[in-house]
């Protein structure tokens, strides 16, 4: 349980400590990006106190998340339309589904 926070940390620290800028036409492939990682993470975090964490699963969720919003958000730009709003809008309500459910076990025990 105690490695997908740890990473999370490591992520955050390094993320904010560098002086790196990104141009503003990468905005929607970035925020679509940390939002399906960070929901594979928070996934990872409730799967560890649920007993069921598998670093295979956790591992692949998490590239094949990113991935797929990257996509998304990128054929979305080509086809005229906001794409990248489905995928901000499913992976915020997974998001707040297992922060509620870790929440709720913190709370419990």
């Amino acid at each position: 349980m105690w490695l997908p926070i740890l990473g999370l940390i490591i992520g955050l620290v390094i993320g904010l400590s560098s002086p790196l800028a990104l141009p503003v036409t990468y905005a929607r492939y970035l925020s679509v990006a940390v939002l399906a990682a960070l929901d594979s993470v928070f996934g990872g975090i409730r799967a560890g106190m649920e007993g069921k964490f598998d670093t295979k699963i956790f591992i692949s969720g998490f590239f094949t998340n990113t991935l797929m919003a990257g996509l998304l958000a990128y054929l979305g730009e080509r086809l005229g339309v906001d794409l990248y709003m489905a995928a901000i809008f499913a992976f915020g309500v997974r998001l707040f589904q297992n922060l509620a459910i870790i929440r709720r076990y913190l709370i419990k025990n």
